[in-house]
């Protein structure tokens, strides 16, 4: 069997085995990379000798020379199909990092999912309905009873504000009279007040200034005891 044979034989084999996995073909690739970066390598190293040969003959030898540059090509060409094979196998192997990120973040996804799903098998809605109801029903009863503990407790205290209103007034006009009754009047004069004399020549007055100060005593006796007066009149 030509090798050629033997490769696509070797291929149709290889469809009843397992795809490898992710990290399997990024570590191919990496390896592939490696490889042809080394390759390149050498490549760049034999083109500069190569250049150097054919700058050595020159002209003395030209065959020499012109053989140096045909390698030197041929060096070249190789360089520029390993700069486009880095650049597909770079490519891929990006392509091929995506999506195994992809892939573990769908399998994390659904691991997630089948987790949610087996949380929620064990809820019933009308369950949590009635639980939701049973702690509002339990907020408004604490409610209750904390207004209950807030509200002031009489002890007996249940009196008529009204009733309370006349004793406390019957008690004012009981001291108020207690007052009217201790309350002594000044005895008032009852001989009649002296006329006013004529006065003298030059504006001077002949009644002496001890009976000016007596009638104007007298005088704020008897307006105190009109004031007494009137006070009595008005309390019963």
């Amino acid at each position: 069997m030509s090798k050629l044979g033997k490769f696509f034989g070797a291929g149709r084999s290889s469809k009843g085995r397992a795809a490898p996995s992710p990290q399997e073909a990024l570590a191919r690739l990496r390896e592939t990379e490696e490889m042809l970066s080394k390759k390149q390598e050498y490549l760049e190293a034999r083109v500069q000798r190569e250049l150097t040969l054919a700058k050595k003959h020159g002209t003395r030898n030209p065959r020499a020379a012109l053989q140096a540059l045909k390698r030197k090509k041929r060096f070249e060409k190789q360089l520029a199909q390993i700069d486009g094979t880095l650049s597909t196998i770079e490519f891929q192997r990006e392509a091929l990092e995506n999506s195994h990120t992809n892939t573990e973040v769908l399998r994390n996804m659904g691991f997630a999912a089948k987790a949610m799903k087996a949380v929620h098998e064990n809820m019933d809605l009308n369950k949590i309905d009635d639980l939701m109801q049973e702690i509002t029903e339990q907020q408004d009863i604490a409610q209750e009873i904390s207004e209950a503990f807030s509200q002031r407790v009489g002890f007996g205290d249940d009196f008529d504000e009204d009733e309370l209103m006349a004793e406390l007034e019957e008690l004012e006009q009981e001291v108020l009279n207690t007052k009217m009754t201790n309350i002594r009047l000044p005895n008032v004069p009852s001989s009649s007040l002296p006329a006013q004399p004529d006065r003298l020549p030059g504006g001077t007055s002949g009644v002496s200034s001890t009976a000016h100060r007596s009638r104007a005593a007298s005088s704020k006796r008897t307006e105190e005891v009109d004031d007494i007066k009137q006070l009595a009149a008005w309390a019963p």
